[in-house]
């Protein structure tokens, strides 16, 4: 079983700007200037973006990227049929919300990359998580899949909420309200999934 540090939720996203910056992965530190100030994305005037908010969207995009391509592994396996349809149809609703938070990422005019990768962060799927279910099948990977993707749905319902709370962007907060939700119903699904 992978170590992950152990943080309070909330802190964790409340502190996340904060870790950011201090771990040289700022949002500001990755995004090269512009050549001119013409080509520059402009960022909504009306829109009161706050580090919380950059954050959060920082963190599920890559989050939800990863938990993508296990849940498509897992979809895949035509020898788990519950947990494949399942995870097709989580994949789906994962990739409605990717569409969502890249907008809201082009409208902070923040860049479209992962600030967190190889990172090895709770409820994050890794490089190494993908290549271990790659090499399992049957029950094992069925066993893998419900470990990494409740993990995922935990730690990413838990952030969303936070961000629902604590953001200053109402669209971005909204949107994790929305996924908070959706993720304690994700996670019911899961546990009434037959074994």
């Amino acid at each position: 079983m992978k170590r992950r540090l152990a943080t309070p939720l909330s802190a964790l996203l409340l502190l996340l700007p904060l870790l950011l910056s201090s771990s040289g992965c700022s949002p500001s530190a990755e995004r090269p200037a512009p050549a001119d100030s013409s080509s520059a994305p402009a960022p909504s005037s009306s829109a009161p973006f706050t580090a919380t908010d950059s954050g959060w969207i920082q963190l599920m995009t890559p989050m939800n990227e990863q938990a993508g391509r296990l849940l498509a592994l897992a979809a895949a396996q035509e020898s788990t049929p519950p947990l494949a349809s399942w995870a097709a149809a989580l994949a789906k609703e994962h990739r409605t919300e990717l569409t969502q938070l890249h907008q809201l990422l082009g409208r902070m005019g923040l860049p479209d990359t992962n600030v967190h990768e190889g990172h090895d962060m709770p409820g994050m799927v890794t490089d190494a998580d993908l290549d271990r279910a790659r090499r399992l099948t049957g029950a094992e990977l069925d066993g893998f899949v419900r470990q990494e993707i409740r993990a995922h749905l935990e730690q990413s319902g838990h952030v969303s909420r936070s961000e629902s709370r604590a953001g200053g962007d109402e669209e971005a907060k909204r949107l994790a309200a929305r996924i908070a939700d959706t993720r304690a119903e994700q996670l019911r699904t899961l546990s009434s999934l037959g074994r």
